[in-house]
């Protein structure tokens, strides 16, 4: 039944290769779990309400995307746009979070509409190989930032200066001067990076082995050694049945979201969304060896359409956007070719309604060590790139840059198309520029000047 559903010897893969990947996945994602939940309840909304939400998306959704598009991708509420959401829902926002969930819903919405009418799909076409090359870079080096973040391996150090007052005095908000802060190494003395550290060894040493499951591995080892370092929280594990007398299921409002007021609310859900799923399908595609030497899929417009579906049905349990994660190259890192990969994980996901406590064990510097490995994995793509021509190189180069150094993916693709729309054309190479990437620089210009840019 499996073979038949989906296709494993053709994809070069088996059952117990795909399910280790599943597992894999999850457990470089399971972080939501928490994170979403402490987000989304500044707004006001119960924690118990938007785990159960996360849990439940998730899971379903990861499950359509395996079941409809046998793609080994994982979808769960995107890092970025809850916290977006929560500044939209708070009190400095004046938004209700049932309006705002309204607005998500509407966004989800315009994504069928673009989806079913082929509109998403014109990007796989449209975007030039060098562009989708170097997203698949992007994406490996926005990986592996997040994994040096988790492990405290790369920390941020501040002396602030003339921004004191303006950060202090807005609660903690506020942009920093250049001088301000650096990007720095983190201190060995303190146990989660030193068990990071522990386990990042342990799993290149594994992956240079060749060892099946090197990553999962990796990940299991590193939370059973942080129980006598004090970094994996055994000694505050308790067993209770979660809550969910206070769901927000069907609370979102949709006349609210449909004020004029919220249009930019619902243009910038729909902005960062379109890109961050193009990114993130064609770059985890990409390393899965799952596109043509054109970067092309016919299983991306499905995809497209379940992410898209995602959005509102997330809005509709109670969270904000569904989207496609870049943990799931650690799973494609694996060896997960299939959408067994993410049944796997979405059955995981569902489980975690009743089993998080035990799920919620693995640590941070557990997780780490997998993202930066497959970072390694999916730089490689950079070799593909026409650096002699700078009209590819410089687009390609602000792609794969951007999305790490400004930890969004969209504002790389975004910069990308725009530059290459430019230098095409004012070196004489218009034709090589697809109409819709004209379209998108216009897009993408009004989006930043009139929305701002965040």
């Amino acid at each position: 039944m499996l073979e038949k559903l989906f296709h494993l010897r053709a994809k070069g893969t088996d059952v117990a290769t795909e399910i280790t990947a599943g597992i894999t996945t999850f457990m470089t994602m399971a972080y939501i779990l928490a994170v979403n939940p402490g987000i989304l309840s500044s707004t006001g909304m119960s924690k118990d309400a938007v785990f159960f939400a996360t849990c439940l998306g998730a899971g379903l959704v990861t499950i359509a995307m395996g079941l409809y598009v046998n793609f080994p991708v994982a979808l769960a509420p995107g890092m970025g746009l809850n916290a977006y959401f929560a500044v939209v829902a708070s009190q400095r926002g004046g938004i209700p979070w049932d309006v705002a969930l309204g607005a998500v819903f509407i966004s989800g919405l315009i994504f069928i509409v673009l989806t079913v009418t082929q509109v998403r799909q014109l990007l796989i076409e449209a975007v030039p190989t060098s562009l989708k090359k170097a997203i698949t870079v992007g994406i490996g080096l926005f990986i592996t930032i997040i994994g040096l973040k988790l492990s405290h391996l790369t920390v941020a150090s501040l002396h602030l200066g003339p921004s004191l007052g303006n950060v202090t005095g807005t609660g903690g908000y506020g942009q920093l001067l250049y001088f301000e802060w650096d990007l720095t190494i983190g201190s060995f003395l303190k146990p989660d990076t030193m068990l990071a550290l522990f386990g990042l060894i342990v799993t290149t040493v594994l992956m240079a082995l060749r060892v099946r499951g090197a990553l999962l591995i990796g990940i299991v080892t590193t939370t059973l050694l942080g129980i006598p370092m004090g970094v994996t929280p055994i000694a505050d594990f308790s067993f209770t049945w979660p809550a969910f007398n206070d769901l927000a299921v069907g609370s979102l409002n949709l006349r609210g979201a449909l004020e004029l007021g919220l249009v930019s609310v619902v243009l910038t859900f729909t902005f960062v969304e379109l890109f961050d799923t193009f990114g993130t399908l064609v770059g985890t595609a990409g390393r899965a060896g799952l596109l043509d030497e054109k970067g092309r899929s016919p299983q991306i417009g499905k995809a497209m359409l379940v992410d898209a579906a995602g959005v509102s049905l997330g809005a509709f349990l109670g969270t904000s956007t569904i989207t496609a994660y870049v943990e799931s190259a650690a799973g494609i890192g694996e060896g997960g070719r299939t959408g067994l990969t993410s049944v796997t994980t979405g059955a995981l996901f569902l489980l975690a309604l009743v089993l998080a406590p035990f799920f919620r064990l693995i640590p941070d510097a557990a997780t780490a060590p997998a993202l930066i490995v497959v970072g390694v994995l999916m730089i490689g793509a950079v070799r593909d790139i026409d650096f002699d021509d700078f009209t590819d190189a410089l687009p390609a180069f602000l792609t794969f840059t951007l999305m790490p150094f400004t930890y969004n993916i969209a504002n790389g693709i975004a910069a990308g198309i725009v530059f290459y729309t430019l230098l095409k054309t004012v070196t004489g190479k218009a034709r090589q520029v697809h109409w819709l990437l004209y379209l998108l620089t216009l897009l993408v210009i009004w989006r930043y000047v009139m929305l701002g840019g965040h």
